[in-house]
């Protein structure tokens, strides 16, 4: 485990990964538990966990009783009347898997998809310590391709990537219509090549083009620091998703950063887009006392079952948990779980809203459903699905953490009025040069500003934001973003810690 300090998104605080609200562009977490259980009447009485332990025999009876089902007799009848009669001919997989796919369509739940033979595989040569392309989670949400948050460190991250930009073109090829992993196999690519995506940005009129350069992206999931303040030393343990051994890799720095003394312990789940189901449970029997509720599980049918912490306790040194709308899915059971079982403090911005649990179903040629089985409730039977979680103590990062990668096709300069004025406008005032306003509106004030930059930046004093000029001022916030001095959200959680 490597000890790095926190690199926040490039003009922004938010985050979200191609994993457990959707699917990395390289890898994708499964939320599994033994709940996850694909039985049949026939296999009511078995001990089977789920339809993927079960033996391939077994698995092919589960089908062929399936088949006998009258319902999919005209699935059936379709088939044939398609392949036998259509003017072109067909193939029958592709009509399979047309049949599989409209029918989880049907479902209008972006988290339930259905990888083929090719994607499986290629995901299946993705689960590495690396893989290569642009490091980010996506989902489908109302239909569109969505970011839900780049991994920390990767080139959607430094690019600017923010959870809820949807993407509309991949190097000028529209993805409407095509399902998840299509979009995703066109996103994805080897290490030092580019990619454009096009970016519908809320609040942002016109879209965005912005070049990622694909690279290796690294699955380190848990990073450490420390901090003083008035001579107490805060322990700061940030995870960026939870896989397979991000407990692990947990356990370990909190045993470290305890026997070093700290007093304090600040968990920053930010731009964390969740993960392993099993995981975070791990993590949260280090502080939910045995016996008490760590997270509730509900069926289709209104059953709940509840987890409950085996060897937790209370730890006797204070701790606060950073979140934002990057937040999702196993990151939101670990803050809603602190907040109502261990009566921690929440610090940052309201959290993502996923409350549903995933578990692939492999069909048995080599390709997966993954298909939503459960919601996941809080330990007081909070349902944050589509809601997020509201912090306790809420606070925003500096307007400039916010802002767009610049775009500049023709110079901005005295007179002009739109929205990309108004977004050099708040990096200048961020930058310590104030614009006058950020309206948009290109004033003598704001003309002043920029020249100001440029003489500061050893430009020419033009008043004139041409793409030399628009590209200084990007770099100058990037730093501004990157240096923890202006973390107001960390600032704040360390605050209440010893408040």
């Amino acid at each position: 485990m490597n000890v790095k300090p926190r690199y926040i998104a490039l003009l922004m605080a938010l985050a979200v990964l191609l994993g457990a609200a959707g699917s990395y562009i390289g890898i994708e977490y499964f939320a599994n538990g033994t709940e996850g259980q694909a039985k049949t009447e026939q296999y009511a009485d078995k001990d089977a966990d789920n339809f993927a332990s079960l033996s391939e025999e077994e698995q092919k009876a589960f089908l062929q009783s399936m088949s006998g089902n009258a319902d999919l007799k005209k699935v059936e009848q379709a088939f044939n009347v398609i392949q036998e009669n259509y003017v072109e001919e067909v193939e029958k997989e592709s009509l399979v898997e047309g049949a599989i796919q409209g029918m989880l369509d049907t479902l209008e739940d972006p988290y339930s998809v259905y990888m083929d033979p090719e994607t499986m595989e290629q995901f299946n040569q993705s689960i590495e310590s690396s893989f290569q392309g642009i490091g980010a989670e996506v989902s489908m949400v109302n239909d569109k391709v969505t970011i839900v948050a780049p991994i920390k460190g990767s080139p959607a991250e430094e690019a600017g990537l923010k959870p809820n930009d949807q993407i509309l073109k991949v190097d000028g090829e529209s993805v409407e219509g095509l399902d998840l992993y299509d979009a995703v196999l066109k996103i994805r690519g080897e290490k030092g090549t580019e990619v454009t995506l096009e970016i519908d940005r809320p609040g942002v009129s016109e879209p965005l083009n912005i070049d990622i350069t694909r690279d290796d992206i690294p699955l380190e999931t848990v990073y450490t620091d420390t901090k003083m303040v008035d001579g107490k030393k805060a322990g700061v343990i940030e995870i960026t998703s939870f896989s397979e051994k991000t407990s692990d890799e947990f356990h370990e720095a909190l045993e470290k950063l305890e026997n070093d003394g700290m007093e304090g312990l600040i968990i920053d789940v930010r731009g964390n887009p969740g993960g392993l189901f099993t995981d975070v449970q791990e993590i949260l029997k280090e502080f939910i006392p045995k016996e008490e509720v760590i997270v509730q599980v509900e069926d289709r049918n209104g059953e709940k079952e509840r987890y409950l912490s085996d060897s937790g306790e209370k730890k006797d040194y204070p701790i606060t948990v950073l979140m934002d709308e990057g937040s999702a899915s196993a990151s939101e059971i670990l803050a809603a779980t602190m907040q109502e079982a261990g009566g921690y403090e929440l610090v940052g911005t309201k959290s993502f809203g996923k409350g549903t649990v995933q578990q692939a179903l492999p069909m048995g040629d080599g390709s997966t459903i993954k298909l939503t089985l459960f919601k996941w409730l809080t330990p007081d039977g909070n349902w944050v699905h589509e809601k997020g979680i509201e912090p306790t103590v809420e606070v925003k990062q500096p307007e400039y953490f916010y802002t767009n990668p610049v775009e500049i096709e023709e110079p901005f300069e005295y007179n002009d009025n739109h929205e990309k004025v108004k977004n050099i406008q708040v990096m200048l005032k961020g930058l310590g040069h104030d614009p006058g306003r950020t309206d948009g509106y290109y004033s003598k004030e704001t003309e002043a500003a920029v020249e100001a930059f440029q003489e500061e930046a050893g430009l020419e004093a033009t008043g004139v934001v041409n793409q030399e000029t628009g590209g200084k001022i990007e770099e100058a916030i990037i730093a501004e973003v990157r240096n923890e001095e202006n973390d107001k959200q960390m600032q704040k959680a360390v605050e209440v810690l010893f408040q």
